[in-house]
């Protein structure tokens, strides 16, 4: 990572604890690099190959949580916030179980028993929205990128995290996003636009 990118990102980190990937309007990793609000993809920009080793870095980092909080955009989670991150991921409420598709309720099932499966499709996307699961990247045997699912609690025992208490941990994460300048509506727990969508959908699938 090169040292003023990376300066600047970790600065920024640790003044939220939150950072998006990108975004038009919030504090973005793509932002602080391009020093503008693309709102196309990053991949056309003149500066992608340096966007590309930046992101690369802060996958890697092993203080760097990798979720999709914000308004289900990656989102970049400095290790301070963890215990609170824990807490929200782990409360099983009715944003994360209601309306939640058969193959999703499989899935996340067959996490729980086995810590760690490989998987793809709708059923990844639904389960990453609603933070039920940590996803990762990883390089197969065969040298292919391979989609890892892993449970919050084999994650939280590798990092050796303990979760706050749900409602402290909302209030944590809440001042963090509001810092950043996100609206509280951009938090899964608080879109009921969505949660609602989500159950009309299933219910007509039935």
């Amino acid at each position: 990572m090169p040292a003023s990118g990376e300066r600047r990102i970790l600065a920024q980190l640790r003044r939220y604890g939150l950072l998006l990937k990108q975004d038009k309007v919030l504090p973005s990793v793509v932002g602080l690099i391009t020093g503008e609000a693309l709102a196309a993809s990053w991949w056309s920009h003149p500066r992608a190959k340096e966007i590309f080793d930046l992101l690369q870095a802060l996958s890697e980092r092993s203080d760097i949580l990798e979720t999709k909080l914000i308004d289900g955009k990656v989102t970049f989670v400095y290790e301070p916030l963890w215990p609170a991150w824990l807490g929200v991921a782990t409360c099983v409420e009715d944003w994360q179980t209601a309306g939640l598709s058969v193959a999703a309720k499989k899935l996340l099932t067959e996490v729980k028993r086995a810590r760690e499966r490989e998987a793809s499709g709708p059923a990844v996307k639904e389960l990453e929205l609603r933070l039920c699961v940590h996803t990762e990247q990883r390089h197969s045997e065969s040298g292919k990128h391979v989609l890892v699912l892993e449970n919050w609690a084999n994650w939280a025992k590798r990092r050796a995290v303990r979760a706050l208490p749900v409602p402290e941990s909302k209030r944590i994460l809440e001042r963090a996003a509001q810092a950043l300048g996100a609206p509280l509506s951009a938090l899964p727990w608080h879109d009921k636009r969505r949660v609602r969508a989500q159950v009309r959908a299933r219910a007509k699938q039935r």
